[in-house]
């Protein structure tokens, strides 16, 4: 019996053994998901802090003649071909959570999308990645970029809720019963949190940590852009509060009271960190720590909408 004949019982036996309900493994693969997009905004702020945007000048290769950075290239191609394999990892993450996943594919139709969209949306980021270098870091491309890294980083925070049960059709316990003004805050915290990340685009795209000392500005006003990107930060903040008060004057306990209370400590480092780089002239660390930030913020204000969405109205 040839390989080809007994291919389709191989993948019987596989098959067989994998997962016929969401178990440790799978929940182990979503959180694996959501740290690896957060530490891919991480490196891909070194790559722009470092002036390591063009690191690797070509792409899909490192150079015309190298698939990988050579020690010539130094610490800047060191930094961006390092930033290259970690998309390959977490497609690879994302691959291997699909074949975890392939006995639920239709009983929870939710997680198996969840995860197919974060491996359908790595390639696309790696050929904006690739659009980025063969433009010479455009700040609208590079900006583009890491939007999709904000998005994929909304997926996996729901991707890790509906595989541990905390929210969705398949949850393993009943939340507390909100005030019925609580859901509509929550989707304005998340909404908000998103124009801030987005009006942050435009404003990195304005100052001076390019990539690379030759890389193009989007030539718009940074400092005039600078105030109007905090316009929907103190909404995100007056939001958040307004749902710590919610959560302490009406005794909610629970994922909810953590979700808040997460998003609250998230909002105010981000704002600490605004301000304090905004008044020190933006050095580039405390640039990578927003970004940093920007994830988090995107996480816990989608956990917090995505909780506030599946509990009950009291």
């Amino acid at each position: 019996m040839n390989t080809a004949s007994r291919l389709p019982d191989f993948i019987q036996r596989l098959a067989a053994r994998l997962p016929h309900e969401v178990d440790n493994t799978i929940r182990r693969l979503a959180i694996l998901s959501l740290i690896g997009q957060t530490v891919l905004v991480v490196t891909g702020g070194a790559v722009r802090l470092t002036s390591s945007g063009l690191g690797c000048p070509t792409w899909p290769r490192c150079t015309q003649d190298s698939l990988v950075n050579t020690p010539e290239m130094g610490i800047h191609g060191f930094i961006e071909f390092g930033n290259r394999l970690l998309t390959f990892a977490l497609a690879a993450v994302a691959a291997l959570m699909l074949v975890y996943l392939w006995n639920l594919r239709k009983e929870r139709r939710d997680v198996f999308l969840l995860a197919l969209g974060l491996l359908a949306s790595i390639p696309a980021q790696a050929i904006i990645g690739g659009i980025t270098v063969l433009t010479r870091l455009n700040p609208w491309v590079v900006g583009l970029h890491f939007l999709v890294s904000m998005a994929l980083v909304v997926l996996a925070t729901l991707l890790v809720n509906r595989a541990y049960g905390r929210t969705g059709g398949f949850m393993n316990r009943t939340l507390a019963a909100l005030p019925a003004v609580t859901r509509p805050v929550m989707n304005a915290v998340a909404l908000f949190s998103a124009a801030a990340v987005m009006l942050g685009v435009a404003v990195t795209g304005a100052g001076p940590h390019a990539g690379d000392a030759n890389a193009p500005r989007n030539n718009l006003d940074w400092d005039l852009l600078s105030h109007i990107h905090a316009v929907p930060a103190y909404l995100v903040t007056a939001g958040t509060s307004f749902a710590v008060y919610l959560v302490l004057r009406k005794g909610i306990t629970g994922p909810f009271r953590t979700a808040v209370f997460l998003l609250l400590g998230v909002t105010v480092l981000q704002a600490v960190i605004g301000f304090t780089q905004y008044y020190n002239g933006i050095p580039a660390l405390l640039v990578g720590a927003h970004m940093l930030g920007a994830a988090l913020l995107m996480a816990a204000s989608t956990n917090a909408a995505d909780l506030a969405r599946s509990s009950q109205v009291g």
